[in-house]
Parts: structure tokens; C-alpha cells; sequence
């Protein structure tokens, strides 16, 4: 009975134990447990021998489990595989995880979570010793998935991922090829430290089916990247997107994304660097890279790190080691002496424990900034590790209480001057509870022993020594121990002698760089002789002459070749390389030559867009696009190729040209009419010629009858930026049947389904226009039309698609004033390349006259310096760079922007004049000044001062300067100049007086002076003059004279008695022809006039003669027309008339003789010609000749019929109207040109005031209103029209009554 109750209790006690470690552990760790035991057999059945022993099992297993007895956060000794099946096939994902407590999985797929319990026919989870596996059956296209293992305890989490792909049959042997397209790739990229980058390409796949997604994969230097903290990467189904968070240099390298599909696989490739974050302190070195941790151990790891490419200010020092346990967030120092050697290793850390390390690099000027953290590590014993990671191990046999074996195979890993790592094998037979090292030393030598651990017990196979003394030679040995004893001593090391073992790296050969592109070029060079452990190469490179290197790449390269991008285009740089191993860097090789950034050269690109402009019966002129690509040298010239076409079949290509053409258009002569021809063109450079352009369509050679003109040409674009453009063309070849007259632009933007659109509505005569109202980014075409006057022409050729972008180093030109005042404009250019010239040009018309401009260009700088500013430098001046891509700008100066701002404009030049008593007078006037303006007055380049020769004066109210000058010397020839400076701005204006013109100009002032010195006694203002007058008299008129002044007149030496002195007519006869003489006489003195009046005078010798009447009757009217009842009548009014003069008349230049209908003749003053009843022949040109037998005149008019002004109508002949009522009355008027329209009232013309309302409107429409009419108002009206051809008026009579009631109140 006793024994049953023991029995019972101990069954008891042992059930409960269970229920307990259930509770505490969790039914998958009991389960797992009981797994490890050998019995199976159950708790109810079993005996008390039977707990004992499974009790002592499932301690044993729980001190495997956790031997240490910490706990530990998960981790994947075996992660899941991804895998490709078949449908229908069975997929099985397996993974081994480790941790304390033992950690939960959970699988997801597309992070959603898989129930097993709710698709049990799907899916099958299992658990079983740390091993854990998903299996998916029956598998079609819908489980293609990335699929998520997680483990979770008390200490953390991790997870691992497994990528199932389900091939649905389809490939190409089953007839389906796919074909796929990277488009919209990324380029070479740069970024910062701690920045985040993005890189993105859009993948094609042909053809589409559903449900399939092709394998896209990123890779870093060849190596396949996977999801991180570091590290994201999306997949849209088109977009393949890699962020890169948190940049740091190890993230530097070649980038390449890979799709692959069941017919293959496409990839991309660019390079992506990652600059140094800004130094917080200048002159330290920035910071390490690539922090690894290797061999670690239960106590110690090795930490290994990469040097940086930039040093600082001074050569680097050595290295600090700081390490983390994870979890924590404090960082230790592991070395307080900094090591040089770039490699080292942590002792003392904790048996299970996990750990991140970071390096830092110092030199004399400071610390640099930590590098980035490494993986997490693990201090555990490999052969631990091993065994967590399901590895095949030989376990050797433990036993409790023996004295371990001594350490095996002893050796030096690894010597520097600052250390030494011993690695030995542990001893086979060690004890249960596991053995510690002990490590001695001694002198080479000697055999003194010494404790090398006394403070830090050594539990790993590895130990570092340090405090070493550099050159001396020791040797080691090792004993472990337990607590049954100790062992044996190890063999000796043997001598070793403390220092480098590993030595710098020799200087790598010469570098060699060739160009690339307009921002990289290609490195090259030897590779480093008899070097250990080489890590890579850093290249750096400097513009020449300013001896500032910069690296070019932040990651070592293993390779001797290296692309190096980010440079400035038209740079001159030279580059040189230093190789670097763990212990330091080499020298730097030899500098390379210096080599211009800029594109290589290469043979051009095709032309495009071969067209026809103009065709005769035996020649026909095409027109061609330039290349899109240049190859980095201009295009020297084209080469076109035609060959006959028969039937639709083309014969042997021929050569047109021998000799290039540099236009892109070629006149193709000597062809036969009617005949088919295609031809084609080719492009060549300074590297060669490109391949043929693309036929056109066979064209038939015949000869163009159009009347509309035809397609312009040679359309290109400059100043592209994100909102505009200037486009050019040039006139079409064929005009049509009249001149071009005008050009219109069209523009669509280059996507499909868009319509043309017209720049402007009014047609242009220039051959460039600038568009305006771009959206940046978005391409756009264009083509332009010509018209002439018989209607708009064809097309011309597409121009584009051409980017509305301004590139990265555009430049405008700018307007500069140095201090002295010279205006210039400057244009810059970041991408000069070999043979590229500066091109300036006037309203887009190339320079040729050098008068205005000087250019002087250096290196990547042109000046335009104006030589003498003025308004005619008004318009666009743009610049082009040749050999370049579009690189163009332009600057418009008017006179009303701030361009002028920098000149002071005149209203007038500099003039002179003369002055009374001969003085001269230098004017001119400005149009914008300052009050603070100043002049200098300058003659002959010197300045002249304000004195008794030369007197100045600055009116600054109105702007005008002079300077006087009393007479003129001969020594007074030569430039008299104003020179005006106003601030910055500056203006010149000059006059010459040489030769000639300075010799007559002097006469004249002297003469002045002369007269001005006569004028001071009894003087003539005015000398003896003459007047014919309307009335055909003579005046002889004198002048100036006073009341006393005795006045005497002569005739020929006779004296002239006449009451009236100050006017002698004289008669126009023979009688009245002489020599007239007058003299004066008064206090102030005498003087004297004489004219010679007669055929012998010199001054007007046909004033006497009848010519003189003649010239007054040129002074007569022009013909008037006028309407009678019986026909018209032409009449012309004279001044005087005599019976010698001669009149006839003419019709069409022909002499019209007098009949009963046509009659001519002279009233009074007037010549007149009627014509009655007149019909059709009268029409045309009359002409009316007056001769005195010597010289005549004529005047003319033409009579064209209905162009002839007249009333057509509209106005009654009596108008009766009630006294205060209003009148309004309109006449239609016709003529051509429009006449000249006046109202009369009494033969007298009336003018629009507020009584009088006149109208004229549209040329044809002349109204008259009176408001409110009176009595006064009534009389006889006229509309008199007239112009040239004629004149005539329409009559009508207003009566104007008043009431009857009105009459009585009167």
C-alpha cells in the first residue's frame, strides 16, 4: 500500500510538473521535448523509472537548448529556398530557427497570414526539432508569391523570405516567345550620404498574358540584392522601383536590374556614386566603409573595415573600433591606441551574446565620423554554431572529471606591429563542463614563461595579443584547464617577431584617360606589382593647374578600368590612382595627361526626311534633316546618292556629288524627264561617314506648273528652354508664280491624336519667329508654309520632336559696363568641345561688319564689346556655339529697356552753325541724362577748357550742350568731340571739319565777321532784291531804314524821281529793262545796292522775259470739272492773260478740234472746253497747253467716268419745313477716290458747329442737320463734291414757313 502511494504521488508529482512546464513553455516546446525523448509510451502507463529518466532527458535537452541559460532573439540558421514548379505540382518551403525561449513562427504569403486550419486541403505547417516547413499542394499560377517566415519571442523578431514562382506552360518551345523592353531607364546617379535614393525603370514583356509576371531582380556589383532595412524594392506590374534608404558609401557601385521571363532575360546597368556627407570639422578624414565581422567566437571576432577615399588634410593615424550589444544604444571603445592596420580583433566580449560594430578613422586634425554599423554578430562557438545550422558534426564523447588534453596546432594567424592572433585546436578529451585557455609568452631566448591572460579568462581557440614591443621576437604557447586540472603545455610557437607581416601595396602603372562624354571619362592603368590582399583602387582626379584633388569614386574597384562621371564639361583634368590593402594605401601612380571633358568623337548619325522642294524638267532639288547626332564634331558636309527607279524596281545607287555640300539641300541635275529617281544621303565628320538616310518615295522629274510657292527648308531650332524657342527656316527654292510675301508657323505637341495649331495669324516676313507658351517637359513639332499672292504653299518638312527643357549649364548672355564705361555682352559655355566656335549674330543674320562689334573670346567666354553705342545697335543679338547641342542665347536691346541704361542716347548729334560777327556754334542735345552728367569738350584728343577762345555751356533743363567759338583759325582744323559720362553709362558724339569743308566754313565766318563790322554804320540788312507779284509786277524792295534816311534811286547812272521810295513798281516791258541802283544816306553814314534787271544779268537773266508770265500761269489751277445740263465743262482759272499767249486743248495727247459738240475758248481769266452730250470716248486724259511762243506749261485731268466725284442722289430739290422742327438731310456721293465733300448755304461754305451737324461716313453717305430751325435758316443749299477726276453739286432750296396761329399772336 505504501508503495502504491509513493507511486501514485511521484506520478502525480510528475503530472503536474508536465502540466506546469506546459503552461510555461507552450505545447509546441513540450511537444518538441517529447519528441527528443526515446519512449514514447504515456504518462499513465509509465513507471517511476520511467519519469526519472524522462526527467533527466528533458534536462539534458534543455541545457542544450540553452546552455548558458540566457535568452536569445531568433535566428535563421537554414532560411526558406525559393523554387520554379509546374501547375498542379507540390511546393515545400523548409527553415531552421534558433532562440531562447524557443520562438513562434507564422507564415505569410504577400505578408498576408497563412491559416493551415482554414485551407487544410492547401496547406500543411509542421514544427519538429527547430525545423519547420510550409508545404503547398497542388500549386497553380495563383500561388506565384513571395512567401514570409517569421519567429517571434521575448527578444525580438526576424523573418526571411522565399520567392515560389508556378510556370503555367507557357515558353517557347509551346509557341509563345516573350520579348522584353527596359524603357524609361535610370541613369548614372548621384547622391550624398544619408540622402535616399531612387532608381526605376519601366519594363515591357510581350506578349501580355495573364496572370504572368516575369522575375525581376536588382543586382550591386554582380551580387543580388535582397529586402533590408537598407534596401527596397517594388514591382508594379511596369515599374520596377530600388530604393536605396539612407545612403552610405557601401551602397556605391554598378546597379543592375534583370528581368527574366521563360525566354530569356534583359538587363540594365548604370553606375550610382555616393558622395562623402559634409565633415564637421574641415581637414578630417571622412568616414570608413564596409565594416565585416569574421571568425568569431565565444569571446572574440575579428572586425574588418575598407580605408576611405579622402584623407583629410593629413595622412590618417589609425582607427578607433567601437562596438554595441544589440539592444543597447551605448557604443564602446574596444582599442585605446588607434590601429593603422585595417583589421582587427575584439576580445572580451560575452559567450551568446550579440554585437554591432562601427569604425572611425583620425589623423591630426580630428576624428572622422563613424562609419556605418555592421551586421549583427554572434559570440558563440563555431562548433555550437555549426550544429544550429544542422551541419554534420562528430560529437566527441564528454566525460565529467578529467583533466583536459593539451591545445594542437598552434600557429600565428595574423602579426602586425600593434598585435599578434594566436589560433590553436582544442583539445578532444576537455570535461563536461567545458575548458578555459591560459596563453604564455616568453622572450626569444630565454625561458621565462609569462601569463599573457591574467585578467581576462579565454574561452575561444583564439587569442589577440597586444602591448607587444615592435621587433622583438617571442614565442607562445597555450595550457587549458578545468576544474579537474590543468594540461599540458602546447607546443611553441617557435620565434616570431612582432611587425607587419602584410605590406603596402607598390603604386599601380601610369593612368591613361581617354574621353567618354560631355561629363565622364575613361581611366585605365597597371595593375599594382606583387600585392597581398589587394582591396581595390580609389582614382582622383583635378582640374589642371588648380592641384585640388577630388575622388572620383567613394568605393575601392578591383578592376584597372574605371568610368568616372560627374565632371564639368570643357574641364581640363588629370587623373591619377593609389591601390589600398588592409594595411594602407600605395603611392599615387603617375598623373595622366591632361584630357578635355567633353564627348568623343564618332561617325554622325543618319539624316532623315529626304524631300522634294522644287523639280524641272531635267533637275530636281531635294532637302534633307540634318542628323540628330553630330558624333561630337560638326558636320562637314553631305554626300546625296540617287538611283533610277523602272516598274518599281530600283537600280545600282550612284554618287551625285563628289565634292560634299555643306546646306542640306543639293540641286540633282542633268536627270531625264518623266523619269522615276529616289536618292539618299549620307552625313560625314571629322571621324568619318555616317550610313545612308532612308530612300524617299520614287519622285517623277517634270517640271512644276504651280502657282502657290513651294515647301521652305532647313528648319532648326535655337535658345530651347522650358517655356520657348527660336525657330529658323529658310525660304522655299520655288517661289510659284509671284514672290513670297509672308510665312506662317505651325506647332502641335508630339503625341498622337493632337492637331496642328498656328503660332500666329498674320503672316511674318522674317525668317525666325520666337515661340512663346511651352510647358517644360513636354516635346513639341513644327513646320512652317509660305505664301505669295496666290495662296499659301506646302508644308514644310516636321521639324522635332524637340524637348521644351533648359538644360543643366545654360547661360544667357549678359550685359556688362566695366569701370571705363565699355558696354559689352558676355556669353558663357560649360560645353566647349574641339573646334567649337562662338557665333554672333544680328536679328539671327551672322556678323560680317566689324564697325560695330569687336568679339574677343577666351576659352569658354566670348565678349561682344560695342565700339561706339548708339540706336543703331538697337535689335536682337544672339550667339551660337558651334559643335555643341543647341547651346545658343540671345539679348535684345531697345531703347526703351535697360539696355540702352548703359549708353546716354542723343536726340541729335553734334552739329554747328554760324553765328553773327562770324562766331561758330558746336551744339547737340541728349535725350536721357542725370543731373549728375558731365562733358568734356575735346578737340583734336585734348580737352579744351572753358576761356576766352572756346566758351561752353550744359543746359541740363533741356539737354543741350554747345560751345562757341568767336572765328575760326587754320589752326582750327580738325574732330571737336563731346565725351559724356553719366554714372556707368557713357556717350560720344563728334564732328569732323578737315580739307575742303573746314576752308569754306572759315570763308564764311570771316565774311560774317566782315559784314558784322560794315553793319555798325549806315548799312543795307537787306541788298537790293527783287519780287514779281500775282499780279505780274516787279518790286524792287529795300529795307530797314529810318525816316531821315535820304533814299536815291537810279535807273543806268539816271536818277528816279517818284514820291515813293520804299516801292518802284516796274512793268513787266522792254522799256523797264536795266541797271538799278539805290543809295542811302544818313548820320550813321552811306551805302549802296545795285540789281542788273536785263538779259545780261548774271543773277536772273530770265526775269525780264515773257517766260516770267508764263511762270505765273503755272501758278493757275489744275482743271476743274463741272456738270451742266448739256454735258461737262473743263475750266482752269489763270492769273493774267494775254493775246500773245497760245491755249489748246488735247484728248489722249491728241488735238481736239472744235465742233458744234465740243467747244473751247477764253472768259475773262478762265479757259474752259465743253463737251456736250458725252459718251463713252469722252473718257480719258485732257490736257491743257499755254505757250508764249518759248516755253509753255500744261495741266491735265482725267476724266475715267464713274470715278469722277458726283451726287447720285438722295437730296430733293425744295425742302418746306415748319419753323422749329428739326431738318436732316442725306446725299449719296460716289468717286474714286473718295472726294472731298462741302456743304454751301448762299455760295458760302459752312462749317460744323452746334447749329450745323455735317457728316461724311463710309466715302459715300454726307449728311447736314439743323436743329430747330428758324427763318434764317431758309436759302439756297449746295453739296459740292469733288476730287481728283472731277467736281459737281448738288443744288436744293430750304423755305422755312411759320403757322398760322403763330401769324396771329403775331
Amino acid at each position: 500500500v505504501v508503495v502504491c502511494f509513493v507511486r501514485s504521488h511521484e506520478f502525480a508529482r510528475g503530472l503536474v510538473e508536465v502540466q506546469e512546464e506546459v503552461k510555461e513553455e507552450g505545447v509546441g516546446h513540450v511537444a518538441m521535448r517529447n519528441l527528443f525523448s526515446l519512449e514514447t509510451s504515456s504518462l499513465e502507463t509509465s513507471s517511476m523509472e520511467t519519469i526519472t529518466v524522462e526527467k533527466k532527458k528533458r534536462a539534458e535537452f534543455r541545457k542544450k537548448q540553452n546552455s548558458d541559460n540566457l535568452t536569445h532573439p531568433p535566428e535563421f540558421i537554414v532560411r526558406p529556398r525559393g523554387q520554379t514548379v509546374w501547375e498542379g505540382k507540390t511546393v515545400k518551403l523548409h527553415c531552421t530557427v534558433s532562440g531562447w525561449p524557443k520562438p513562434r513562427i507564422a507564415w505569410y504569403k504577400n505578408n498576408v497570414v497563412i491559416d493551415e486550419k482554414v485551407h487544410p486541403d492547401k496547406y500543411t505547417a509542421e514544427s519538429n526539432y527547430n525545423m519547420h516547413s510550409l508545404e503547398i499542394k497542388s500549386c497553380d499560377f495563383l500561388d506565384t508569391a513571395q512567401y514570409r517566415v517569421s519567429a517571434l519571442n521575448i527578444k525580438g523578431e526576424s523573418s526571411s523570405v522565399a520567392t515560389v514562382v508556378i510556370k503555367n506552360g507557357f515558353c517557347s518551345e509551346h509557341g509563345v516567345t516573350f520579348e522584353t523592353a527596359i524603357i524609361d531607364s535610370f541613369e548614372v546617379a548621384f547622391g550624398r550620404e544619408g540622402e535616399t535614393l531612387s532608381l526605376g525603370c519601366t519594363v515591357i514583356v510581350y506578349p501580355t498574358i495573364k496572370r504572368y509576371q516575369p522575375d525581376v531582380l536588382w543586382y550591386r556589383n554582380g551580387k543580388a540584392l535582397a529586402e533590408s532595412k537598407w534596401v527596397h524594392t517594388h514591382w508594379s506590374g511596369e515599374k520596377a522601383t530600388l530604393t536605396l534608404v539612407h545612403l552610405n558609401k557601401e551602397d556605391e557601385g554598378l546597379y543592375t536590374l534583370r528581368v527574366n521571363t521563360k525566354s530569356g532575360f534583359q538587363s540594365y546597368s548604370a553606375y550610382v556614386f555616393v558622395r562623402d556627407e559634409e565633415v564637421e570639422l574641415e581637414g578630417v578624414p571622412v568616414a570608413p566603409l564596409d565594416v565585416r565581422c569574421h571568425d568569431a567566437n565565444k569571446d572574440y571576432v575579428v572586425v574588418t573595415w575598407k580605408q576611405p577615399a579622402v584623407e583629410g588634410s593629413s595622412s590618417i593615424l589609425g582607427y578607433f573600433i567601437d562596438r554595441c550589444e544589440v539592444g543597447h544604444h551605448h557604443w564602446a571603445q574596444c582599442n585605446d591606441t588607434p590601429v593603422k592596420y585595417a583589421r582587427f580583433p575584439v576580445t572580451g566580449l560575452i559567450e551568446g551574446r550579440s554585437y554591432t560594430f562601427r569604425v572611425r578613422a583620425i589623423n591630426r586634425a580630428g576624428v572622422s565620423r563613424p562609419s556605418r554599423a555592421s551586421d549583427p554578430v554572434t559570440a558563440i562557438d563555431p562548433h555550437d554554431r555549426a550544429r544550429h545550422r544542422g551541419q554534420h558534426l562528430i560529437d566527441t564523447p564528454i566525460s565529467m572529471g578529467v583533466v583536459p588534453g593539451e591545445p594542437t596546432d598552434l600557429v600565428v594567424t595574423e602579426a602586425t606591429k600593434n598585435y599578434v592572433v594566436l589560433a590553436w585546436t582544442p583539445p578532444t578529451q576537455r570535461g563536461h563542463e567545458g575548458v578555459v585557455y591560459l596563453v604564455e609568452k616568453c622572450v626569444a631566448g630565454s625561458e621565462c614563461w609569462q601569463r599573457a591572460n591574467t585578467g581576462m579568462p579565454v574561452k575561444s581557440p583564439r587569442f589577440a595579443l597586444f602591448d607587444l614591443a615592435e621587433g622583438k621576437s617571442y614565442n607562445f604557447r597555450v595550457r587549458c584547464c578545468n576544474s579537474a586540472g590543468m594540461s599540458v603545455a602546447s607546443s611553441a610557437t617557435g620565434d616570431i617577431t612582432v611587425g607587419d607581416v602584410l605590406d603596402l601595396p607598390a603604386a599601380p602603372g601610369p593612368a591613361v584617360a581617354t574621353r567618354n562624354t560631355d561629363t565622364s571619362v575613361v581611366v585605365s592603368w597597371g595593375a599594382s606589382k606583387d600585392v597581398k590582399h589587394l582591396v581595390g583602387y580609389y582614382i582622383s582626379y583635378s582640374v589642371a593647374g588648380s592641384d585640388v584633388w577630388t575622388p572620383a569614386n567613394n568605393k575601392p574597384v578591383k578592376g584597372t578600368r574605371f568610368v568616372c562621371h560627374g565632371l564639368n564639361p570643357g574641364d581640363s583634368c588629370v587623373f591619377r590612382v593609389k591601390a589600398v590593402n588592409a594595411a594602407g594605401y600605395s603611392h599615387s601612380s603617375l598623373e595622366s595627361e591632361a584630357v578635355v571633358v567633353k564627348a568623343a568623337i564618332a561617325i554622325p548619325g543618319v539624316p532623315s526626311g529626304v524631300h522634294l522642294m522644287e523639280a524641272a524638267r531635267d533637275y530636281m532639288v531635294l532637302a534633307w534633316r540634318e542628323p540628330a547626332v553630330t558624333g561630337g564634331a560638326d558636320i562637314r558636309g553631305y554626300f546625296v546618292d540617287y538611283r533610277t527607279v523602272k516598274g518599281g524596281v530600283g537600280g545600282q545607287w550612284h554618287e551625285l556629288n563628289p565634292k560634299a555640300v555643306t546646306c542640306t539641300s543639293y540641286k540633282a541635275e542633268n536627270l531625264k524627264e518623266n523619269s522615276f529617281y529616289q536618292f539618299q544621303v549620307r552625313a560625314i565628320n571629322m571621324a568619318g561617314v555616317s550610313e545612308a538616310s532612308l530612300p524617299n518615295v520614287a519622285l517623277e522629274c517634270k517640271e512644276w506648273t504651280i502657282a502657290k510657292p513651294g515647301a521652305p527648308h532647313g528648319l532648326h531650332v535655337l535658345e530651347v528652354r522650358d517655356s520657348s524657342l527660336v525657330l529658323l527656316w529658310e525660304p522655299p527654292t520655288f517661289d510659284g508664280r509671284t514672290p513670297v510675301n509672308g510665312f506662317y508657323v505651325d506647332i502641335k505637341e508630339a503625341i498622337t491624336g493632337e492637331d496642328w495649331k498656328g503660332v500666329h495669324e498674320k503672316a511674318t516676313k522674317l525668317k525666325y519667329m520666337k515661340v512663346n507658351g511651352l510647358i517644360a517637359g513636354r516635346s513639341y513639332v513644327f513646320r512652317v508654309r509660305a505664301q505669295n499672292l496666290a495662296g499659301v504653299g506646302k508644308t514644310s518638312g516636321v521639324l522635332g520632336p524637340v524637348l521644351a527643357l533648359t538644360m543643366p549649364g545654360t547661360h544667357e548672355i549678359i550685359l556688362d559696363v566695366d569701370d571705363d564705361g565699355v558696354i559689352s555682352m558676355i556669353f558663357e559655355c560649360s560645353e566647349m568641345a574641339e573646334g567649337s566656335e562662338f557665333i554672333w549674330s544680328k536679328n539671327y543674320k551672322t556678323l560680317t561688319d566689324t564697325s560695330r562689334l569687336t568679339i574677343v573670346t577666351e576659352g569658354g567666354k566670348s565678349r561682344a564689346i560695342f565700339n561706339d553705342p548708339s540706336l543703331e545697335d538697337l535689335g536682337i543679338f544672339s550667339c551660337e556655339v558651334t559643335n555643341t547641342v543647341g547651346v545658343s542665347a540671345s539679348y535684345t536691346l531697345t531703347e526703351a529697356g535697360e539696355s540702352l541704361s548703359h549708353f546716354i542716347p542723343f536726340k541729335t548729334q553734334m552739329a554747328m552753325e554760324l553765328l553773327e560777327k562770324g562766331r561758330v556754334r558746336f551744339w547737340t542735345q541728349v535725350e536721357k541724362f542725370t543731373a549728375g552728367c558731365h562733358v568734356d569738350y575735346v578737340f583734336n584728343d585734348v580737352i579744351v577748357e572753358n576761356g576766352e577762345k572756346y566758351q561752353m555751356n550744359f543746359d541740363k533743363n533741356s539737354g543741350i550742350i554747345e560751345m562757341f567759338m568767336d572765328s575760326l583759325a587754320v589752326t582750327d582744323e580738325g574732330t571737336f568731340t563731346f565725351n559724356l559720362v553719366d554714372g556707368k553709362a557713357k556717350g560720344s558724339t563728334s564732328l569732323v571739319l578737315i580739307g575742303e569743308e573746314f576752308r569754306e566754313l572759315q570763308k564764311k565766318s570771316e565774311f560774317e565777321h566782315a559784314e558784322w563790322i560794315r553793319r555798325q554804320g549806315p548799312h543795307f540788312v537787306d541788298y537790293l532784291g527783287f519780287q514779281v507779284t500775282p499780279e505780274c509786277n516787279v518790286l524792287l524792295k529795300i529795307g530797314n531804314i529810318r525816316p531821315e534816311t535820304e533814299i536815291r534811286w537810279y535807273k543806268d547812272g539816271m536818277e528816279i524821281e517818284e514820291d515813293d521810295a520804299d516801292y518802284k513798281k516796274i512793268e513787266m516791258k522792254d522799256k523797264d529793262a536795266g541797271v538799278y541802283e539805290v543809295k542811302l544816306k544818313d548820320a550813321r553814314g552811306k551805302d549802296k545796292s545795285m540789281f542788273n534787271l536785263t538779259e545780261a544779268g548774271t543773277e536772273t537773266p530770265l526775269l525780264c522775259s515773257r517766260t516770267t508770265y508764263v511762270t505765273y500761269i503755272l501758278c493757275s489751277r489744275t482743271p476743274l470739272v463741272k456738270s451742266t445740263e448739256h454735258g461737262i465743262v473743263l475750266y482752269s482759272l489763270i492769273t493774267h492773260h494775254m493775246e500773245e499767249l497760245q491755249v489748246g486743248w488735247q484728248h489722249k495727247e491728241a488735238k481736239i478740234s472744235h465742233s458744234d459738240r465740243v467747244q473751247c475758248g477764253v472768259t475773262g481769266e478762265q479757259l474752259w472746253l465743253k463737251v456736250n452730250e458725252p459718251t463713252e470716248k469722252d473718257k480719258g486724259k485732257y490736257t491743257i497747253n499755254i505757250c508764249d511762243g518759248k516755253d509753255g506749261v500744261k495741266r491735265f485731268c482725267d476724266l475715267s467716268g464713274q470715278d469722277r466725284a458726283r451726287v447720285v442722289g438722295g437730296l430733293p430739290d425744295v425742302v418746306t419745313i415748319q419753323e422749329g422742327k428739326s431738318l436732316n438731310l442725306t446725299g449719296n456721293v460716289w468717286g474714286d477716290p473718295a472726294p472731298e465733300v462741302t456743304w454751301m448755304k448762299n455760295d458760302r461754305e459752312l462749317v460744323s458747329d452746334e447749329r450745323y451737324a455735317l457728316k461724311f461716313e463710309h466715302g459715300k453717305f454726307a449728311s447736314i442737320t439743323i436743329a430747330a430751325v428758324t427763318t434764317t435758316d431758309s436759302g439756297k443749299y449746295a453739296l459740292l463734291v469733288k476730287n481728283k477726276y472731277g467736281t459737281e453739286a448738288g443744288e436744293f432750296t430750304v423755305s422755312v414757313y411759320i403757322p398760322e396761329e403763330e401769324k396771329k399772336k403775331e
